[in-house]
């Protein structure tokens, strides 16, 4: 058995072994079709066209493709071998549009024709013969136009690529089947013994095959698909590059066209201007203004306003009649103006010419421009060319041009332009017989068009990207090319018309492109990486198909062990609920019995005893409400309330906390908070007082004698717009250097808050800064403790970690405030930072966000008279220090207080007149001076006789004992010793019991006390523990109340059946058989449903405390659900229960 499963298990690795395998030549392959048609693409581009003269070369071509024989070739070439008018016969392969892989043989024969006698001149011109051989039966021969001649081989790019991406298409769906056949799983391995393994694995397969097949279908339309718009990307881009192309040509043509045009017609102005001034100035005075220097002259001098003519010429017409004797006049002889040997034509000597012959009349030249002055005795009515021009010029009164002929000397193609001269100014309808009659000569300019278009063209552009060809198109069966080259790329050519002037004689520009199309790299490219991503996508996902089943099964494993990690953390926080309710339990037995001993009568070393164990388990519970804190985060159970409160009363209750173990090292502690901070926010008070506890009980922890603890609150706004800070106290700290140089609170020099600011994200985002509602706080805790070695400084904030393994036993704690502290900032969606320096101190800033309350009711409703009666009243601060000193006037400016600073006694001594009606003079210990002292109480005691209320002098000091205040007070130098730190009740109290020459005013609202509060109130206890009973009962008893104690839920909902006696209950929350929250819903529901002597109870209501030690479940919105009506945490608290206990029986005393 064992031998068969060894062999039926390699046989399954070999398999997939296999189906691996198989992956790598599949992806060869696709790559090999890829770089193969890559390949073809790039010889293409390099290849060059293929031309011969003779045909010998295409003979194998014609052979292979269409049948025809080498002797059939060289029997064509030969039948015009023999002519002196053949000059060349050239072939070439030319691929015909709509044929698949086909090519045919154009051939093209140049020949001479000569043209008409009837036409002008006797220049020879060649003409194109091609004979497309596509024909397998023989040979086709068709005369094409002359914009059809073409000269190379044009290659088809895209049907080239077509067929490679064909090629492609099916390359992949031949290794796709291949791939799908080598994958498929191996047949079911014979001869198995155990049939319930086959059955399985068969199904198991079946379900595998199910599963994947769908998504190999899906696979292959999307490779399908990649590579179908890979084709059309690569169309689509071609296209547009040739349109553009196109289009590109066409502007460069039709621009060079309209510059040749409008230079023609401007020189054709110019020239008739000229014809205008022959017929004034030579015909129009007598004797002649004009002789042949004057025109010559003139003429080179103009000659920039017809930048296009070679020579400008005047013509007199002269009748037979008259020849002798124009000829005696001029001393020349009228010759003739072609002679019978055309090759002289280029040494253009007048007197090597024959004499006119005989004729009706003459058009000799008699004057002409020093460029064509060898044309000067000329007769232009024996040339054909000019002999038409002359007639139809003087017939019509408008420039004529002649058809393009071999210019004299220069031997180039040109024109010439005519203007007939008459001798009277003629009207615009006048007959062509009045035209002949009134015409006295003939004025013509010559245009070398060769040159004339070259130098166009050089002045467009310096560098030429197309060709261009001009031609006379007035004779449609015998183009004349004026101008143009061979080169270029014929496959493509745009066509402009050209209007010189005259009607009969038409004129097109022919351009294109100098090179061939270049290879459309920017549609290849895209469209090629479309199809490699398409294929290495397909790879990818192929390789994750087979990957998809696995995952599935991960995945279902994944979900129970999430269901079991979820039954877990249930376990988990029930677990820790329990665990929280029953070490508090006790706890709260131990506490409250050692506060019940501490009542009774003991000695003083019993009395220290009980205090110190009653402190010592205050401390443990500390300690566990930190770790269910850190319990409650990690578990993301930690929801912060959103109250509004007084975040300045919050920050003087820390304060007044803290500042007895700050008082005892010789610690300053001072608070500020910006003017710009609203007096109410919304967030969560207790726990940003146990952020701001944490840090300053650790500032105390780690700072030595002496130094300070600064405490500060500012909008994160007034950090960001550093520019311009109105804020004194930070405008101070954000000077550079100003902690470092000792500029602080107690002269100590500190760490600068800055190096944690900037590092903070949310004082620089403006994510909420478009919400009226929301803001941001900058709360900053700097003291001057040992800071924080730099080793350390990077595990800060991790839990149950201090600086050092000896933190702990040199300064105490367990290193998790920190951790909970930056946890809680950040549900306040803030951030927490720090800069420190061993032995200067250390500087922790968090940031927060919190709202604004719509309605600021003040929380200080007890200090509202004591705040009218100090209000607009004048004060004097001095002080060394400029910081502590903002910070005294920050407090006294809450109780509207107005105060002036300075910085020494003797600066005050020159303040005081000026100032006048001081109220109240606050002098730092620091700045004490007993003999600059005298002085200004000498001052101040002459002022009293001008003032009804005399100046009180107050001392701030960090620590004074008893002894020390009496003695200041009782030497009559102060009025009032004021120990730090400075709160707003301490204030209160001092200015009260000063400004009333010591007699202590309280306020008008006299708080009850909690005794006259509970006194003879009959409360009932429920608490299913005994020890917590006594100790309630104990608590409330000592208070005077009634109390009545119970063991269980069902008991308290028999004793709180209506009617009843009691003005409260007392309930715990976790109790066995009927918990707290299910005894309240019931008697409320009897509290609503209970008739008694036909009597509705709708109004019964009685007030229910919860009572627990559950700091988790135990919160107020539970306890509010099901119908309580408030909070009481155990142990009992007089604070706390005086605020629980309050609302309800204020109004009864």
């Amino acid at each position: 058995m064992s031998i068969t499963r060894e062999l039926t298990s390699k046989k399954a690795e070999e398999s997939k072994g296999g189906v691996k395998w198989i992956k790598k030549p599949l992806f060869f392959m696709i790559m090999c079709c890829l770089t193969t048609s890559l390949v073809i693409v790039l010889l293409m581009s390099s290849g060059k066209e293929e031309e011969t003269g003779s045909c010998n070369g295409e003979a194998r071509v014609l052979y292979r493709h269409q049948n025809v024989t080498r002797s059939e070739i060289h029997d064509l070439v030969s039948l015009f071998s023999d002519s002196d008018q053949v000059t060349s016969f050239e072939c070439r392969k030319e691929s015909i549009p709509g044929m698949w892989a086909n090519y045919g043989i154009t051939c093209s024969l140049n020949m001479r024709l000569e043209k008409e006698e009837t036409q002008c001149g006797h220049d020879n011109s060649k003409s194109l013969i091609p004979w497309n051989l596509i024909n397998p039966s023989g040979l086709q021969q068709s005369l094409l136009h002359p914009e059809n001649h073409r000269e190379g081989l044009d290659w088809d790019l895209p049907s080239y690529l077509r067929n490679t991406w064909w090629c492609l298409i099916f390359g992949l769906l031949v290794c796709h089947k291949i791939f799908v056949s080598h994958s498929k799983p191996p047949n079911e391995i014979e001869g198995k013994t155990n049939l319930q393994d086959s059955l399985a694995q068969k199904q198991q397969q079946r379900a595998c095959r199910g599963a994947g097949k769908w998504r190999k279908n899906i696979l292959l339309l999307g490779v399908i698909a990649g590579v179908s718009m890979s084709v059309w990307w690569f169309w689509d881009s071609n296209q547009k590059i040739i349109l553009q192309r196109r289009e590109t040509l066409e502007n460069m043509c039709d621009e060079r066209a309209r510059v040749l045009q409008d230079q023609f017609n401007v020189s054709l102005n110019h020239v008739h201007a000229l014809s205008i001034l022959v017929s004034t100035f030579h015909h129009g005075k007598t004797p002649s203004a004009i002789d042949q220097k004057t025109f010559g002259e003139y003429t080179e001098r103009t000659n920039f306003e017809r930048p296009l003519t070679s020579g400008v010429a005047y013509a007199l017409k002269v009748p037979h009649s008259k020849r002798e004797q124009f000829e005696k006049d001029h001393g020349w002889t009228i010759k003739k103006m072609e002679t019978e040997d055309q090759t002289l034509v280029q040494d253009c000597v007048p007197e090597n010419f024959d004499p006119a012959p005989i004729q009706d009349e003459y058009a000799p030249v008699i004057f002409a421009q020093e460029t064509v002055s060898h044309i000067v005795s000329v007769d232009m009515m024996s040339g054909q060319e000019d002999r038409e021009n002359i007639l139809r010029a003087r017939a019509s009164g408008k420039g004529v041009l002649t058809s393009p002929f071999k210019l004299l000397k220069s031997n180039h193609l040109g024109v010439v332009l005519t203007f007939a001269v008459y001798d009277t100014d003629l009207p615009a309808d006048a007959t062509e017989e009045q035209r002949v009659e009134a015409t006295i000569g003939y004025l013509g300019a010559s245009y070398d068009m060769p040159s004339l278009v070259e130098k166009l063209l050089h002045q467009l552009a310096s560098k030429q990207t197309i060709v261009v060809d001009v031609y006379d198109t007035s004779n449609a069966s015998g183009l004349i090319k004026m101008y143009g080259t061979e080169i270029g790329d014929t496959s493509e050519e745009y066509i402009s018309s050209l209007d010189f002037g005259d009607p009969s004689r038409k004129h097109e520009m022919r351009c294109r492109f100098k090179d061939k199309l270049p290879i459309p790299w920017t549609a290849i490219i895209p469209s090629g990486l479309v199809l490699i991503i398409t294929f290495l996508v397909g790879y990818i996902f192929h390789d994750a198909i087979s990957r998809i089943a696995i995952v599935e099964e991960d995945c279902q494993k994944m979900m129970k062990l999430k269901a079991r990690a979820e039954a877990a953390d249930i376990a988990k926080s029930q677990f820790l609920a329990t665990v929280s309710h029953e070490i508090r339990t006790p706890m709260n037995g131990v506490l409250g019995m050692l506060k019940m001993l501490m009542d009774t009568d003991l000695d003083a070393k019993q009395m220290d005893y009980a205090q110190t164990a009653h402190g010592s388990g205050k401390d443990l519970i500390s300690l566990i409400n930190e770790v269910l804190d850190q319990a409650k985060i990690e578990s993301g159970r930690l929801e912060l309330e959103n109250v509004p409160f007084d975040m300045r009363l919050v920050l003087d209750n820390v304060s007044s906390l803290l500042s007895g173990k700050a008082n005892e090292k010789g610690i300053e502690l001072a608070v500020y908070v910006s003017s710009q901070v609203p007096e109410v926010v919304v967030g969560d008070p207790s726990r940003f007082r146990q952020i701001i506890t944490n840090l300053v009980g650790n500032s105390i922890k780690f700072t030595r004698e002496k130094g300070h603890i600064f405490i500060s609150v500012h909008l994160a706004e007034e950090v960001r717009e550093s520019v311009n800070i109105k804020d004194a106290v930070l405008r101070q700290r954000l000077a550079v250097g100003s902690s470092a140089s000792g500029e602080t609170v107690s002269g100590f020099p500190a760490v600068n808050a800055w190096g944690s600011w900037e590092s903070f994200k949310t004082i620089y985002s403006t994510e909420n800064h478009t919400c009226d509602r929301i803001i941001k706080l900058l709360v900053t805790v700097e003291d001057t403790g040992v800071g924080i070695p730099l080793d350390a400084q990077g595990r800060i904030f991790t839990p149950f970690m201090q600086a050092d393994s000896s933190t702990s036993r040199t300064y105490g704690g367990t290193g998790i405030g920190l951790s909970i502290s930056k946890r809680l900032v950040e549900l306040m969606q803030g951030e927490m930072g720090f800069v420190s320096r061993p032995g200067i101190g250390s500087t922790f800033s968090f940031t927060g966000v919190f709202g604004k309350a719509e309605t600021t009711s003040s929380f200080n409703t007890k200090f509202d008279l004591a705040i009218q009666e100090f209000k607009g009243l004048r004060a004097l601060v001095i002080d060394t220090r400029n910081i502590r000193a903002e910070v005294t006037r920050y407090h006294l400016q809450r109780l509207g207080i107005c105060a002036d600073i300075v910085s020494s006694l003797r600066t005050a001594c020159t303040c005081v007149n000026k100032l006048g009606g001081l109220a109240m003079v606050l002098i730092d210990k620091d700045a004490w001076n007993k003999k600059d002292f005298e002085l200004l109480d000498g001052l101040l005691n002459c002022s009293k006789e001008t003032t009804t209320r005399p100046t009180k002098i107050l001392l701030l000091a960090t620590s004074a004992t008893l002894v020390e205040r009496s003695e200041m007070k009782s030497s009559g130098l102060v009025d009032e010793v004021v120990i730090k730190p400075l709160r707003m009740s301490v204030l209160i109290c001092s200015l009260q019991e000063t400004l009333v020459n010591g007699k202590k005013r309280q306020p008008s609202r006299k708080r009850t006390n909690l005794g006259h509060l509970l006194r003879e109130k009959r409360i009932l206890v429920v608490d299913d523990n005994l020890v917590n009973r006594r100790v309630a009962e104990g608590a409330l008893k000592k208070y005077g109340a009634i109390v009545t104690c119970v063991e269980s839920g069902k008991a308290a909902l028999a004793m709180l059946k209506p009617p009843h006696n009691f003005d409260a209950c007392f309930m715990d929350l976790q109790m066995p058989e009927m918990d707290g929250f299910e005894a309240t819903r019931r008697v409320r529901d009897l509290e609503k449903k209970k008739i008694v002597s036909g009597e509705m109870y709708s109004s019964w209501h009685v007030p229910i405390l919860a009572m627990t030690a559950d700091v988790i479940q135990a919160t107020n919105e539970e306890c509010v659900k099901c119908g309580m009506d408030g909070y009481v945490s155990k142990p009992f608290e007089e604070e706390a229960l005086y605020a629980a206990v309050a609302k309800f029986f204020e109004s009864d005393g």
